[in-house]
């Protein structure tokens, strides 16, 4: 048993009875109310998940076990020269709450290099795609085509205690995450590279190893574990991690619940939304003519925009109240080390102008910039300059929290997610809206409401 995986099962061991007795004795306990807005809105705001892996503060933004992202990229181990963590070393944090040392982090790395090597039948399963699919499509695809790789699977079919559950799908989950990037690479280099083979380096770790993959050189490596890292984990309830989550509560294996995460993950309303910015500031740098603009001259283009009924892309969040630190941490990325790239330049100064202006407005809850607002600059800058890929990008990150989580879902039994719907006339009722309806139309029946003849 791996370093990890023993942390990781006196960890369990420990938080198993405060499970039990929430349960026990607290188990009647009312802890949130639901609004008719809320039911119809996408159970937005609803607390009816439970994860240890990660918290969304409005004001601080994302924790990952308590840390928050500044506190995440100063404390985990980093590789010599790089001033990027090992993202190995997230997973581990993620796991057991611990900050890992170096030695613990080259025991996962160690590991996860053993763990890397693809089964043919992958490589022709992607193959088999033509070379205009979309890269979420044949990402999905060969994540559930490994579905038969499943240890889970087979231990559940041969018998398994529920309370080890967690050990075959922690098994599963490594083993999928060491081989994600490999995946990625390879249908990143078929799409966009004219089918280049480029193979794995051994000795590099999960994000130098991916930038080796698909032949980017240095500090991509340290683009690839920032980009990793902060998109890892956003609590359970948005959509990639919730389908990941679903899936995984009917104990099917980590390879459909992935498969799962990556095809919700793929929607315009969610992971899509990067390329979607970087988009836009290209169209923006277009009708400038091509030049930087000054801060006047971008703030009559924000108000014009705004005043024709359009949006800002990138900025605003539906919980966040300040700058997203993932926003920040990749925009102290670019004023180090790409300060004078045009499309940053664009973002810098929409920086200045946008939140002032949003705040003048005053429709926005949030006038601050989000993750989407940069993460498209620097992967365009580096030269990812595909659009479709991002998302792929962002699943590979995501995987870390939503396996994470699962493991911790197997190790703890929580049950089969199952919430209860109603109709819309039963929500009507709770209202009192069919009772008005009722009272006038039998009010009209006997000459306009004016009193009931008896």
């Amino acid at each position: 048993m791996t370093t990890l995986k023993e942390k990781l099962y006196e960890k369990i061991e420990a938080h198993r009875p405060r499970i039990k007795r929430l349960l026990e004795e607290h188990g009647d306990k009312v802890i949130s109310e639901v609004s008719v807005q809320q039911v119809i809105g996408g159970m937005r705001g609803i607390k009816s998940l439970i994860t240890d892996i990660s918290y969304l503060d409005p004001y601080e933004g994302i924790r990952y076990r308590g840390y928050t992202l500044p506190e995440v990229f100063e404390k985990l181990p980093k590789p010599e020269g790089s001033e990027m963590p090992y993202v190995e070393g997230l997973f581990y944090l993620l796991l057991t709450g611990d900050i890992p040392t170096e030695s613990q982090v080259s025991d996962v790395i160690y590991d996860s290099i053993n763990r890397r090597m693809l089964p043919k039948y992958v490589y022709e399963v992607i193959d088999s795609f033509p070379n205009n699919s979309h890269p979420m499509v044949i990402l999905s695809a060969a994540v559930m085509s490994m579905q038969r790789e499943s240890l889970f699977n087979v231990k559940y079919q041969r018998g398994i205690h529920k309370l080890d559950y967690w050990d075959p799908t922690y098994e599963d989950a490594i083993n999928l995450i060491s081989k994600l990037p490999i995946i990625s690479a390879y249908i990143y280099n078929k799409l966009y590279q004219s089918n280049i083979k480029c193979y794995q380096d051994p000795t590099l770790d999960f994000g130098a190893n991916f930038a080796h993959m698909i032949q980017k050189d240095t500090p991509y490596d340290d683009v690839a574990r920032m980009y990793f890292i902060i998109h890892a984990d956003h609590e359970s309830g948005n959509v990639s991690a919730h389908a990941g989550h679903l899936v995984a509560s009917s104990l099917s294996d980590v390879y459909y619940a992935t498969s799962g995460m990556i095809n919700g993950l793929a929607g315009p309303l969610h992971g899509l939304a990067n390329q979607e910015v970087l988009r836009w500031i290209q169209d923006l740098r277009g009708k400038m003519g091509k030049k930087v603009p000054g801060e006047e001259e971008m703030k009559k283009f924000v108000w014009e925009t705004l005043n024709s009924g359009q949006v800002i892309p990138g900025f605003g969040h539906a919980v966040l109240r300040k700058t997203d630190p993932r926003y920040t941490i990749q925009r102290e990325f670019c004023l180090k080390h790409i300060p004078e790239d045009e499309l940053f330049e664009y973002v810098n100064i929409l920086y200045k102008v946008v939140p002032p202006i949003l705040k003048e407005q005053g429709k926005a809850k949030n006038p601050w910039p989000n993750v989407d607002a940069q993460s498209g600059v620097v992967q365009w800058h580096y030269g990812v300059t595909e659009y479709d890929f991002y998302t792929v990008l962002f699943a590979i990150g995501r995987s870390f929290g939503v396996l994470s989580n699962i493991i911790w879902d197997r190790a703890l039994g929580y049950a089969l997610e199952r919430p209860k719907s109603i109709t819309t006339e039963m929500l009507e009722n709770m209202v009192g809206l069919n009772k008005r309806s009722e009272e006038r139309r039998v009010g009209d029946e006997w000459g306009g409401g004016g009193g009931g003849g008896g």
